[in-house]
């Protein structure tokens, strides 16, 4: 039982990396395009490079994770995408940073599967809201404390340094895992069977809802990675370390949101016997409340960073009770393809987004049109789980386990 939390524990260590290792680039941009002479149109081909392999090796990464287990193919995964965010530091132009980007998110794709695949396989379906919220929560803090200690080691050191170290300092991470990660799929050490799918979920509306749902919330996440930082400094008039401040507080503030939610999401699971219907609540509340981020179209600057705090903190906790349902519809032994679907549905959101937005703004980059398209996807995310509602997701499960 205290096992299990040990190595969730762990989990959080390690995608907390992930996203460390794919943002060291954006932080190292400026500097790498005066070194090698970069253009911004090549800087957003290496930028958008790790996506590609990433998206792409989502369904087999699940697939060998169902096949091959947990902790050997994290472990490897880990191991070939530190090596290769390290290895950045010695590129000699574009082409060595492209190769080693693609290598990172062709790793790094097996790291949400593994995670949300142990979670799935070691706390029963009333238990995982405050597992899941402590797994989101690592992605919320990776960003945060991968531009705040790789400023600081690339201001001391250059470029090449920062990706060493946080390259080579993360494979500290590997003893812990392949020490305290159980051999088994789950805590007990019994490895469950794969199975395959026969009750053809794709015949079910909640599985199209679902799709529509990762989508349009990874739409609206990706928006604000990629485009808020530039609408602070654009728009809002923002210096470079005011718009850090003002979008790292959201993101250190949404961690700890996500994991409370998550505890109280348990609670009234537990209590009311109804997995689905509480999740379903928390996840569309919380999508129609982040879609408030359109109030900065007409909001004054002095309202921008309550605003962002509140539309962060309901995404966040949006994103975690929907990962806890999706890891709760397949059986244990297609989890790892089910988030493995999702997930490349989730970076097609997360390729939409930049290009969408980049095409609204135009030359004179005006954002309020973007803004209000972000925060419409995020509402429609809410809209498109209440439609399917518990009772179609009861069924989805249940055609899974057939």
């Amino acid at each position: 039982m205290t096992r299990r939390w040990g190595v969730l524990a762990i989990v959080f260590l390690g995608i907390l990396t992930s996203y460390v290792d794919r943002g060291n680039l954006s932080i190292a941009a400026a500097p790498m395009m005066r070194d090698f002479a970069i253009p911004p149109s090549t800087m957003g081909i290496l930028l958008s490079a790790f996506f590609w392999t990433y998206a792409a090796c989502q369904i087999p990464a699940g697939l060998i994770v169902d096949r091959f287990g947990i902790k050997r193919v994290y472990a490897v995964a880990f191991l070939i995408w530190s090596l290769a965010s390290a290895s950045i530091a010695l590129s000699r132009g574009v082409a060595d940073v492209l190769v080693m980007r693609m290598i990172l998110g062709m790793a790094e794709a097996a790291g949400p599967i593994a995670s949300i695949a142990f979670i799935r396989r070691n706390f029963v379906g009333k238990e995982q809201g405050l597992p899941t919220a402590i797994y989101i929560g690592g992605q919320n803090l990776g960003p945060a404390l991968g531009t705040l200690a790789g400023t600081i080691l690339m201001a001391r050191w250059g470029w090449r340094a920062m990706f060493a170290i946080t390259g080579l300092a993360a494979l500290a991470w590997l003893p812990l895992w392949l020490g305290f990660a159980p051999a088994g799929q789950n805590a007990g050490g019994a490895a469950e069977p794969a199975v395959d799918v026969k009750g053809r979920p794709a015949a079910h509306s909640a599985f199209w809802a679902m799709s529509a749902v990762t989508f349009l919330a990874s739409y609206f996440w990706y928006f604000v990675l990629t485009w808020v930082p530039a609408y602070l400094t654009i728009s809002r008039g923002f210096s470079t370390l005011e718009m850090g401040r003002v979008l790292s507080i959201p993101l250190f503030v949404m961690a700890p949101m996500n994991i409370v939610a998550g505890f109280v999401a348990d609670r009234l699971a537990a209590r009311l016997g109804s997995v689905f219907r509480v999740r379903v609540l928390f996840c569309a509340i919380s999508y129609l409340g982040a879609s408030a981020l359109m109030l900065l179209v007409v909001a004054p600057t002095p309202a921008v960073m309550p605003i962002l705090v509140f539309a962060m903190c309901c995404t966040g906790i949006g994103n975690s009770n929907y990962w806890a349902i999706a890891q709760h519809v397949p059986p244990a032994g297609l989890v790892g393809r089910t988030i493995g679907y999702l997930n490349t549905v989730s970076q097609l959101g997360g390729v939409a987004a930049p290009l969408v937005t980049g095409l609204i703004l135009g030359p004179r980059k005006q954002f309020g049109a973007a803004l209000v398209v972000a925060g419409l996807c995020s509402a429609a995310a809410g809209l498109c789980l209440l439609s399917s509602g518990a009772r179609g997701l009861d069924r989805l499960k249940t055609a899974m386990a057939e």
